[in-house]
C-alpha cells in the first residue's frame, strides 16, 4: 500500500448497495468490515454477497476459488466498535437524513481521530451530514452506482469542510479499485441525479397531460434518442419510492419546478405501485406491459417531397430503401400518398405548402416538419387542415418517425399516415401538436440542463458526459451530445419550448447562447 492509501475499509449497511461497495473493495484486495443493525439484517446482507459473487460465478465472470477469497475478506459484524480499526468507513443505509446522522454519530464514537468517513447519499446534502458530527473535516460523500460491482462511475464529493486531502485519497482509492471517479462539490443529486431526473420527471408529467402513451414516449427515446430504456422503463427499474425521494431532495435545494415532483409518480407512490419490486408501477410486470412492434403490410406509398436540403435527400434517401417511389415536382405530386414537406425552416415550408396542397389528390396525406412554428398553424394557412399532420424525423438517418395529429386533423388521417410511413421501415409514435413533439421536448431540456451545469462550473464537460455515460450507461454524455446534434438547433428548439411554457429551466443556458453567438462548439 502506498502512503495515504486506505488498507481497511468499513461498510454500514448490507442492503443491494452496501453488500455491492463491499463486494467491489474486497475484489480490490481490501479488508472489509461489513456492519448491519441485527443479526437477522446480517444474515440478508450476507445473501447480498453470496447472491452477487454467485451470479458472477455463474456467468464466468468469477471463478469459485475467486469468490471464496473475496468472500474471505469481508468479517461480517453487528458490533459498531469492529470498525475500530479502520482506515475509510463508508455508510450505505437507507435515505433518511435523521439514521444516517446516527450512524455517523456512532462512527465518531468509534473510529480513529484520522479515519474517514463517507456517506453514499445519493440525493442528501453531505455538508448537512458532515455539520453534526465531530470530524467535518474527515466527511467525504462517495455515491457508488447501482448495481456497485459493474457501473464504472463513482461521484465523490467534497464540501466547503472536508480538507483536500480527504477527498483525494478517496478518489485515489477508487480509480484503484478500477471505477472511473469524477470529484464535484456538494450539490444535491450530484452530476447524473440532477440531469437524470429532471428528465425522467419531465416524462412522467408529460404522460399526465396526454401528450403521448407511455408506450410511445418509451420507444420513442429508445428508438429515437438512443437510450438504454424509455423512462418509464427505468423509473420502474429503479422504484418509483427512490424517484419520489430524489427529486423531493433537490427540489428542497433548488426549487427548480423541473424537480417539482410530478403528482403522477406521487400518486403511484402513494399506492404502493413502487414498480417492479412492488410487481406494478407504471408498468405490471405480471405480463410483458410493452407493446409489440407492427409492421404495416402493403405496397411502399408514392411520396411527394416538398423541399431541398438535408432532410429532402434524407427522406428521399428513406423512400429509395423502402422500395417507395418519391416525387419532388409539382405536375406529380397529384400521384402522391403521403407529401411531406421538407423545407430548411418554417418561412420556406409556408411559401411551399399552399402549392403543394392545391395539387395533392383528395385523399393525399400531407405532414409538415419545419419546427419553427407549430403544425396548427401551418395547417391552417395550407387550406386543407384536415389534412395536415406533424410529422418529426429525430434523426433522418434512424427508424423513428413522429407523429402529430392537431386538433383540425382528420379522424381517421393520423391513422392512414401512421400506416403510410409503417409502409417506409418507420417505427411511429405519435403525441400532441406541442414544441418538440416527444423526444426533442425531452432530450434538449436534459441537455439545456447540462450545458447550464457547465456554464456554472460545477463540473467540467468530460465529468459531465462521464457521469451520465457510466452511471446511467447512455452511448454519449450530453456535452458530445449538443456539439453532435448542433447548438443551433438546441437553441431553436428550447426558444420554442419556453415560447410555449414559459418555464425559466427551458430558456437556453446562456452557455449555449454565448456559443452559438461566436459560432464555437462547448469543446
Amino acid at each position: 500500500m502506498t502512503e495515504g492509501s486506505f488498507s481497511r475499509v468499513g461498510v454500514v449497511g448490507l442492503g443491494t448497495m452496501g453488500a455491492g461497495i463491499a463486494e467491489v473493495l474486497a475484489r480490490g484486495g481490501l479488508a472489509v468490515v461489513g456492519i448491519e443493525v441485527n443479526q437477522d439484517a446480517l444474515e440478508r446482507g450476507r445473501g447480498n454477497l453470496a447472491g452477487s459473487t454467485g451470479r458472477a460465478v455463474k456467468r464466468g465472470k468469477l471463478t469459485e476459488d475467486a469468490q471464496r477469497e473475496i468472500l474471505g475478506r469481508i468479517t461480517l459484524s453487528t458490533d459498531f466498535a469492529d470498525l475500530g480499526g479502520c482506515d475509510l468507513v463508508i455508510e450505505a443505509v437507507p435515505e433518511r437524513l435523521d439514521l444516517k446522522r446516527k450512524v455517523f454519530a456512532e462512527l465518531d464514537r468509534v473510529c480513529r481521530d484520522d479515519a474517514v468517513l463517507a456517506t453514499n447519499t445519493s440525493s442528501l446534502s453531505v455538508t448537512d451530514i458532515a455539520a453534526t458530527t465531530g470530524r467535518p473535516t474527515k466527511i467525504v460523500g462517495v455515491h457508488f452506482f447501482n448495481p456497485a460491482p459493474v457501473m464504472k462511475l463513482v461521484e465523490v464529493i467534497g464540501t466547503v469542510l472536508t480538507e483536500p486531502e480527504a477527498v483525494t485519497r478517496v478518489a485515489d482509492l477508487v480509480k484503484g479499485l478500477g471505477k472511473t471517479p469524477v470529484t464535484i462539490g456538494d450539490r444535491a443529486g450530484f452530476v447524473a441525479n440532477r440531469l437524470l431526473f429532471g428528465y425522467l420527471n419531465q416524462a412522467a408529467g408529460m404522460l399526465e397531460s396526454g401528450h403521448a402513451t407511455r408506450d410511445d414516449i418509451d420507444t420513442a427515446m429508445k428508438t429515437g434518442a438512443g437510450l438504454p430504456m424509455g423512462p418509464f422503463t427505468l423509473m420502474d427499474l429503479i422504484g418509483l419510492d427512490t424517484c419520489l425521494e430524489v427529486l423531493e431532495a433537490i427540489y428542497a435545494e433548488s426549487r427548480d419546478r423541473r424537480h417539482a415532483a410530478s403528482p403522477l409518480l406521487r400518486e403511484l407512490v402513494t399506492a404502493g405501485l413502487l414498480g417492479r419490486k412492488s410487481g406494478r408501477g407504471f408498468y405490471s410486470y405480471d405480463r410483458s406491459g410493452t407493446a409489440e412492434a407492427r409492421t404495416a403490410e402493403g405496397t411502399p406509398p408514392v411520396v411527394g417531397v416538398v423541399g431541398v436540403g438535408p432532410l429532402a435527400d434524407a427522406i428521399a434517401a428513406l423512400c429509395d430503401r423502402a422500395g417507395g417511389q418519391v416525387r419532388d415536382s409539382a405536375a406529380a405530386l397529384a400521384e402522391c400518398d403521403l407529401i411531406i414537406e421538407a423545407a430548411e425552416d418554417a418561412e420556406a415550408a409556408r411559401a411551399l405548402l399552399p402549392a403543394a396542397a392545391q395539387a395533392a389528390k383528395p385523399d393525399a396525406v400531407l405532414a409538415v416538419t419545419s419546427v419553427g412554428g407549430s403544425v396548427i398553424e401551418q395547417a391552417m394557412a395550407v387550406g386543407r387542415p384536415a389534412d395536415v399532420v406533424g410529422l418529426h424525423l429525430p434523426d433522418p438517418a434512424g427508424t423513428l418517425a413522429e407523429l402529430a395529429a392537431t386538433v383540425a386533423t382528420g379522424p381517421a388521417v393520423a391513422d392512414r399516415a401512421a400506416v403510410l410511413l409503417e409502409r417506409l421501415g418507420l417505427t411511429v409514435v405519435r403525441c400532441r401538436d406541442r414544441a418538440g413533439f416527444i423526444v426533442d421536448a425531452l432530450r434538449f431540456p436534459y441537455l439545456n440542463d447540462a450545458a447550464a451545469m457547465l456554464g456554472a462550473g460545477y463540473a467540467d464537460a468530460d465529468s459531465i458526459d462521464a457521469a451520465m455515460m457510466l452511471g446511467c450507461g447512455y452511448p454519449t454524455g450530453p456535452i458530445a451530445d449538443l456539439d453532435r446534434l448542433g447548438l443551433g438547433r438546441a437553441v431553436t428548439v428550447l426558444r420554442a419550448l419556453h415560447a410555449e411554457t414559459r418555464e425559466p429551466a427551458l430558456a437556453p443556458a446562456p452557455l449555449l447562447v454565448e456559443h452559438v453567438t461566436a459560432g464555437r462548439p462547448l469543446r
